[in-house]
């Protein structure tokens, strides 16, 4: 059809010409140019003839493919390939695993757990204490695939069967959570006033800070007026719910004591990727060869994880506990608690989806989350500075609750959340495809962290020796060559850290730290703070020219739950850059609500040391023979009433077993003099 159209435009051509030469017939130069014209209309006939007849050539070779092709399946039809002996075993067993495939996973699963029960029972019949964390790791692991299975079966009758309790409870919550929140508070007054008889009052100023810290938030709200008083008081409750259990009772103790020596442990293991790398010698460079391997390791560890989907099992578990006894929402919930294992940036990926259609004060609640805990891959480097892993593990744990409970009193919610658990919330699953993929993505990914780490840490160095300097000439024209930065961040954070329970003596010294950890980051915090507890295990003079060189246990201990965050001015520009490229559509809101979360994880840090300062059991700060020793010189060392008592009244009932006082039997008659006029008493020890 289109070489018909096309001899019909060229027929066209051909009579105008030839109309146009009978009209021009006697004119000579038109007859000339005529014939050019009619020359170059046939050879571009020719040329098309010949495009089309090559087109024809390509249609036929293509109908003639297409015909050998339905040939060859013809006669393949006709003749079927015979198959062999084995093939058709092979068939046959290929389509019995289909057909009973879930019968046969069954079977698997259900030798391999035998098995594993098998050892387990072995175990525990040899040495029971011994196999006793294996045996409870067993039973938790039942307890939850019970669980997880009577949910995912049974959940509408579950729901069912407690709506009415349900109903009835909604219908009485408004008079029942007052009554709830005064038992709360009772119970709190009522322990405090049984803890202070029985240990010191010492507890008593933690608690005045952690109501001084409430009444702060409060005044600087917002929205003071609209605040939902549920998530503050449930998150402070399960705060105290935790410390009570893990710094109090002997079994969370010894539980969190046993996790935190299993993961100092584990963390040794990058030794041997990090000798094989840098030589014997590694440990020379503690930081570089030493410190920053862990971080690449535990890195690699939790991308297996996530693989696998323990950490999405786990992060859901923590966040549906949150969201259950706080009535947060559930993106909240679950980005608070991420960021117990995971970093401030990366926790935000769970919800990836989800976090254009949160609100304001959900996407304040998410920030602050990120800035009162700390990420595991910098966990281990902070335990390998030698500072308390159980504490850590705690104050991980404790300021999870802390971040909402901060967050909702700082920035309220003040509009309707379109994410609720009707809307199915699902996390984020991990983009690898086996486990030595995730493993090697955990690892990759881990460079920029390592990169970032130690690029602050030789900046923000070179930068505090610089600030250091010049501080110190503008102090010498006022004859007071001591002025440092250190010195300025602790006259500023003096109150706030007194106010957390420590010690009036270590106050300043823990007001330097928090300003390093809120101006620079907390890893020249924690260096600093490691310096201070190897001093204190060394021993040696507390004082040296008027300055402190080591603080009581107590104080260490409020100082690790206090710095255990990421609320400082570096993380504000990574949190705001993180959160802008994964949602876009909320970078006004990041950017305006970023500093308020950065200031409530900082006071959610501090309300968790306040909360470690009313638990913490006291116990030896210093050696007796150290204290007394540093105390015999008063003009070095200014007496501490409550150690020196305590340990002056060891020293008069052990006078006939001096050893238990001063090993080695290394003492004199100073100490004696010391606690004679401490006790003021006469004892004829004195006489």
């Amino acid at each position: 059809m289109e070489l018909t159209e096309t001899n019909r435009d060229h027929s066209g051509v051909h009579n105008l010409a030839f109309q146009n030469y009978s009209d021009d017939c006697v004119d000579d130069t038109n007859l000339k140019g005529l014939r050019d014209n009619l020359q170059r209309i046939k050879d571009s006939q020719n040329k098309e003839a010949v495009h089309i007849n090559q087109g024809d050539e390509y249609i036929n070779i293509e109908s003639d493919l297409h015909e050998n092709k339905h040939t060859s399946i013809d006669e393949d039809h006709e003749q079927p390939r015979l198959k062999g002996h084995l093939e058709i075993r092979y068939d046959e067993v290929c389509e019995f695993c289909k057909k009973h495939k879930t019968k046969i996973h069954c079977v698997i699963y259900g030798i391999l757990i035998t098995a594993y029960l098998a050892v387990v029972i072995a175990a525990c019949s040899l040495n029971f204490q011994r196999a006793l964390p294996l045996f409870v790791i067993t039973i938790l692991a039942i307890f939850f695939i019970c669980w997880d299975f009577l949910i995912s079966k049974y959940e509408d009758r579950i729901s069912a069967f407690f709506s009415p309790g349900d109903r009835c409870l909604r219908k009485q919550w408004f008079w029942l959570k007052w009554v709830l929140y005064a038992a709360l508070i009772i119970m709190i007054i009522c322990w405090l006033i049984f803890d202070t008889t029985k240990r010191g009052s010492r507890q008593l100023i933690s608690f005045g800070g952690l109501v001084m810290y409430i009444v702060l938030m409060l005044l600087f709200s917002k929205y003071p007026t609209q605040v939902a008083w549920r998530p503050v008081f449930s998150g402070i409750g399960m705060q105290f719910i935790l410390g009570i259990l893990i710094l109090r009772t002997k079994v969370g103790f010894d539980v969190f004591n046993w996790l935190g020596i299993q993961i100092q442990t584990f963390l040794e293991y990058s030794d041997a990727g990090a000798k094989f790398v840098f030589g014997d010698k590694y440990t020379d460079h503690f930081f570089a060869f030493k410190v920053l391997p862990i971080v690449v390791f535990f890195s690699t560890v939790m991308s297996m994880l996530y693989h696998v989907g323990f950490m999405q099992w786990l992060v859901g578990k923590v966040g549906w506990i949150m969201h259950v006894f706080m009535g947060t929402t559930p993106v909240e919930s679950l980005v608070a608690a991420g960021n117990i294992f995971v970093g401030q940036t990366e926790s935000p990926l769970l919800v990836r989806p989800y976090l254009p259609y949160i609100t304001k004060s959900e996407l304040h609640a998410v920030m602050t989350a990120g800035f009162s805990t700390i990420a595991g891959s910098v966990l281990g480097a902070y335990i390998s500075f030698g500072v308390s892993s159980s504490h850590l593990l705690t104050a991980s744990v404790m300021s999870a609750p802390a971040s909402l409970a901060a967050s909702k009193l700082f920035w309220p919610e003040t509009e309707k959340p379109l994410v609720t658990l009707r809307s199915g919330v699902q996390m984020a699953k991990g983009e690898s495809k086996n486990l030595l993929e995730a493993a090697s993505q955990g690892a990759s990914t881990s460079i920029g962290l390592v990169a970032n780490i130690a690029v602050n840490v030789i900046s923000f160095l070179a930068l505090l020796s610089f600030l250091d300097s010049a501080l110190s000439w503008v102090g010498n024209l006022f004859d007071y060559p001591q002025l440092t930065f250190e010195n300025i961040c602790a006259y500023v954070f003096m109150p706030f850290s007194f106010m957390m329970g420590v010690d009036w003596e270590d106050s300043f010294i823990v007001g330097g730290l928090l300003g390093y950890k809120t101006f620079f980051n907390e890893f020249l915090a924690y260096e600093r703070l490691s310096k201070l507890i190897q001093n204190r295990e060394k021993g040696g003079s507390m004082y040296i020219n008027g300055v402190k060189q080591y603080m009581t246990v107590r104080s260490e201990v409020i100082a690790t739950y206090a710095l255990c965050g990421f609320a400082n001015f570096g993380s504000l520009g990574l949190v705001i850059g993180g959160l802008t490229s994964i949602a876009p559509s909320k970078k006004k809101e990041i950017a305006d609500g970023a500093f308020r979360a950065m200031i409530a994880g900082t006071v959610a840090c501090f309300m968790t040391a306040c909360v470690a300062g009313m638990l913490t059991v006291p116990s030896p700060e210093v050696p007796c023979h150290i204290l007394l020793g540093n105390a015999s010189n008063f003009t070095d060392f200014p007496a501490n009433s409550t150690n020196l008592v305590e340990c002056c009244q060891q020293l008069f009932s052990s006078a006939n077993h001096l050893e238990e006082i001063f090993p080695g039997g290394n003492y004199s008659l100073n100490p004696w003099k010391v606690c004679c006029q401490v006790l003021d008493q006469l004892s004829f020890h004195c006489t």
